[in-house]
């Protein structure tokens, strides 16, 4: 697929990876709705968009409610005159262990805390695809991609149950809708960051981003537009449906 004729939604777009795909695309001329929660940062990516090639619109988008996934689809495919391209982008963190003893006091991982993540990580980007699948079948749109963003915690990492089991989950799904749309001509990829800089590592200590990148076998954490070229990779190859990749530093975490 040709990047300029590209129409794609990319959720989680107001910052981090998401911001970096959709200028990235909007500059090869893509046209773009960026969903995300935040209105402020879906503002700052329109102004930063004004004067490149492509096209962008914004929505206001919370990919754990059914009714505002259905109604972003319904608009952007009237505005872009069909999709062939979603970017699951979206996603949160909320880290606790399953049960720890914190000096004589037991504290366990809130079914509330499991589910939130769940239903951002896993169950929206479930909406999304489905409502796309159905779009991209109604219009006929014989080369379409959906490229799901996981993480390498997808293997396990302490403090993560409920984040990994939502990019492990976001595998599967991979794969299986991989299966499930080639002969509608819809590939289906996923890309698996390591540590990169994005807002989210401003929430832990300098201590932690060394010990990080002590782990790290390139030695530095990587950038958003690393993993733009992942993306870009899986838009423009054919050949490609069904897998993940690792763009992780070589980590083992």
């Amino acid at each position: 697929m040709q990047l300029k004729k590209v129409r794609a939604i990319v959720t989680g777009a107001a910052s981090g990876l998401g911001r970096t795909f959709c200028l990235a695309l909007v500059s090869a001329g893509a046209h773009v709705i960026a969903g995300d929660i935040s209105a402020a940062g879906l503002a700052q990516l329109r102004t930063e968009c004004l004067d490149l090639p492509g096209r962008l619109h914004t929505i206001i988008l919370d990919v754990a409610q059914e009714p505002s996934v259905v109604a972003c689809v319904q608009e952007a495919s009237q505005r872009m005159s069909g999709i062939n391209v979603l970017i699951n982008n979206a996603g949160i963190l909320r880290d606790g262990l399953l049960a720890t003893d914190d000096s004589g006091r037991v504290r366990k991982l809130p079914a509330a805390q499991w589910r939130q993540v769940l239903d951002v990580n896993l169950t929206g980007p479930y909406l999304m695809a489905r409502e796309v699948a159905a779009d991209i079948l109604k219009h006929r749109i014989k080369d379409a991609v959906i490229i799901n963003i996981s993480s390498i915690s997808h293997a396990g990492n302490p403090g993560q149950s409920n984040y990994g089991a939502s990019k492990a989950g976001l595998d599967a799904c991979t794969r299986t809708w991989a299966l499930e749309l080639a002969s509608h001509g819809i590939r289906v990829g996923g890309i698996a960051p390591g540590v990169i800089d994005t807002p989210i590592l401003t929430r832990i200590s300098d201590e932690a981003k060394r010990s990080l990148v002590h782990s790290i076998p390139v030695g530095r954490i990587g950038h958003p537009f690393e993993i733009w070229l992942a993306v870009k990779f899986i838009l423009e190859c054919d050949y490609f449906t069904g897998r993940v990749i690792e763009v992780d530093g070589g980590a083992n975490f």
